[in-house]
């Protein structure tokens, strides 16, 4: 089969290739990829900065030569312990090498997609989707009637987290640049902040949650437009080649925290069958769309993990398989 594999750092060193079919294991089922989309996870897999490196302890080269999280697809065989899924299901969910014709996935990973949702739509759910649904539902506590401002509307998770917001019944601030500000109001947004124009972080409102997903503000210029005992969820930061990427962000914000009212939190978002589920209810139903900025196949994935690297994407990026 064909997939996406490297086996150093570097964009220059991925490669599309002949290799074998993925075995599966009692509890995986074999899926015939036909989306996926791209992550910052892919991104810094594949560019490898320093701090990915230290942490992962792959100083050289990566242990694993395989590709991608997201993946939407037809079922093609299931483990001996699999019972939720037959062969010629369409599921969606997450594998740990969706870059290829067939993948290996864990059915604890995997949900089935609506009919009259595209493989294209769903794939780009897994990772975007359910980050931006647990950072406001799980780690938010956001309540209806609540203000919640998402800083960096206009990415994969931002698209989702202004319509989850609003589904979950928020008074919802988008904060985008200029070319986003109609995408953000057409998502449901009740007002839109254009960063390139005004500084959110000045402007005298007061939210109950924050999903900071840009990581363009320090958090003590954030507390300014936060409640008392507001949260700020923070699940990203400008993806950039450098020592420490994300990571400074993160720690200057838990320590400037330190002592605060309000709270901050952090996680990694997990895919799992009943979020997986709920996000295709929502999409189904139409209460929530996959934004898609670009389309590329299997054989440009490089070109994808550039554009997502310069950081300009409007919601997702797919790759058709």
């Amino acid at each position: 089969m064909k997939a996406i594999v490297y086996e150093r750092y570097g964009p220059e060193a991925v490669e599309l290739r002949d290799v074998a079919e993925p075995l599966v294991d009692d509890d995986q089922v074999l899926v015939r990829v036909h989306a996926s989309s791209v992550n910052p996870v892919e991104w810094y897999g594949v560019y490898a900065p320093p701090f990915v490196r230290v942490i992962s302890r792959q100083l050289r080269r990566p242990k694993d030569s395989s590709l991608g999280v997201d993946l939407a697809g037809t079922v093609e065989a299931v483990g001996e312990d699999v019972t939720a899924f037959r062969p010629g299901d369409e599921v969606f969910g997450a594998s740990g090498a969706s870059w290829a014709e067939y993948a290996a996935a864990p059915a604890t990973k995997l949900a089935r997609k609506p009919a009259n949702v595209s493989f294209e739509e769903a794939a780009a759910v897994p990772v975007a989707g359910l980050t931006a649904l647990q950072a406001l539902r799980d780690h938010g506590g956001v309540q209806s009637g609540q203000k919640v401002l998402i800083n960096g509307a206009s990415g994969g998770v931002g698209t989702y987290a202004v319509q989850i917001a609003k589904t979950l019944g928020a008074d919802v601030t988008a904060v985008c640049s200029t070319r986003n500000v109609e995408l953000a109001r057409s998502l449901g947004a009740d007002r839109v902040v254009d960063y390139t124009f005004e500084d959110f972080t000045r402007l005298g409102e007061r939210h109950d949650l924050i999903i900071d997903i840009a990581g363009s503000r320090s958090f003590a210029k954030l507390r300014r437009v936060l409640t008392p005992h507001a949260t700020a969820v923070v699940v990203g930061a400008k993806m950039k080649y450098s020592l420490l990427g994300p990571l400074k962000h993160f720690a200057g914000t838990s320590v400037q925290a330190i002592g605060r009212s309000q709270q901050v939190k952090f996680f990694m978002a997990k895919v799992e069958t009943a979020d997986l589920a709920y996000m295709g209810e929502l999409i189904a139903s139409g209460k929530v769309q996959s934004v898609i900025d670009r389309r590329y196949q299997l054989s440009e994935a490089v070109e994808a993990l550039r554009y997502l690297g310069e950081g300009h994407a409007q919601g997702k990026i797919i790759l058709n398989i």
